[in-house]
């Protein structure tokens, strides 16, 4: 059973000192074998490998694929005209050269990224003082990013220590006024609407009233001219009446003046409840005396 025991520990033993010095590489990872702490080579490719056995040689993995930095803080930038702006970017990497990644960088990709974070923001905010706002937002985007990757580049490939990374890509997701004076530039705006508002309700206004004192003035002009045709034809029409009753009147003039008095006489009792006091004998009733009735007839 001892021997039986002991060979059984053995084989166990050799399986775990044999699984130790065997790694696999994935396709998307470097693998860095490390040899008393110091780098001893890099696997690029994937598949299965072999190395010493721990505490001779150890081995790490770090990604190989393309990664996306976001940025993390809001602090604002002072542009051209001394206008403060988030800037929100994004930038794609990835790590080349893992040797030069891990002596310079560290050892896995939140070093990276936390030092890549540092130079692309030192990098827009010596650049965006360079544009104004208009220009950031419209014509000048574009240069702003190249400029900013120039520089991105120039850090992570500098000749003394290469942080052995790509930077692929810088962009810029959104440029917006610091929230310390977005308050104050929408007010501004606010003002400058509500200005625009009140000159437009005071011309309207004044437009309304010379509409309405122009339709009052021809109103006036049109009644006048009306008033002064209708009194025109008035004027005819009485004219042309009195010439028709000195016509008739002027063929039998007792006639005449019979119809003038029966006319006055109508005018004078037209209400039932009147009552008039005359003499007889006045020249009012002349018109109604029998003997001048009669004279009439004849």
């Amino acid at each position: 059973m001892n021997k039986l025991g002991l060979i059984g520990s053995s084989v166990i033993l050799l399986l775990a000192l044999l699984g130790s010095t065997v790694f696999v590489v994935d396709q998307r990872q470097f693998g860095i074998v490390y040899q008393l702490g110091q780098i001893k080579s890099v696997v690029v490719e994937p598949g299965l490998n072999f190395k010493l056995p721990p505490p001779f040689q150890n081995v790490s993995y770090i990604d190989k694929r393309l990664l996306v930095l976001d940025s993390s803080d809001s602090e604002p930038m002072l542009t051209a005209e001394k206008q403060r702006v988030v800037i929100d970017w994004y930038v794609r990497w990835r790590i080349s050269e893992p040797s030069a990644y891990i002596r310079n960088v560290g050892l896995d990709e939140r070093a990276g990224a936390s030092q890549l974070t540092r130079v692309v923001r030192n990098a827009f905010q010596q650049e965006v003082n360079k544009f104004t706002v208009n220009e950031l937002l419209s014509t000048k985007r574009d240069d702003l990013m190249s400029a900013v990757r120039a520089q991105v580049l120039g850090a992570v490939k500098g000749a003394d220590k290469p942080w052995g990374m790509d930077v692929v890509d810088v962009r810029i997701n959104r440029i917006d006024y610091a929230e310390t004076i977005t308050e104050s530039v929408y007010r501004r705006m606010e003002a400058e609407r509500a200005q625009v508002a009140n000159q437009l309700r005071s011309t309207g206004a004044a437009e309304g009233e010379q509409i309405r004192a122009a339709a009052d003035r021809e109103r006036e002009v049109t009644l006048a001219n009306a008033y002064r045709e209708a009194q025109k034809v008035k004027g005819e029409g009485d004219a042309e009446a009195a010439r028709a009753y000195a016509d008739a009147f002027g063929k039998d003039a007792a006639f005449a003046q019979f119809y003038r008095s029966l006319e006055a006489y109508k005018a004078s009792f037209a209400g039932k409840g009147d009552v008039m006091v005359v003499d007889p004998s006045s020249d009012f009733f002349k018109s109604m005396r029998s003997s001048n009735v009669n004279s009439s007839g004849k």
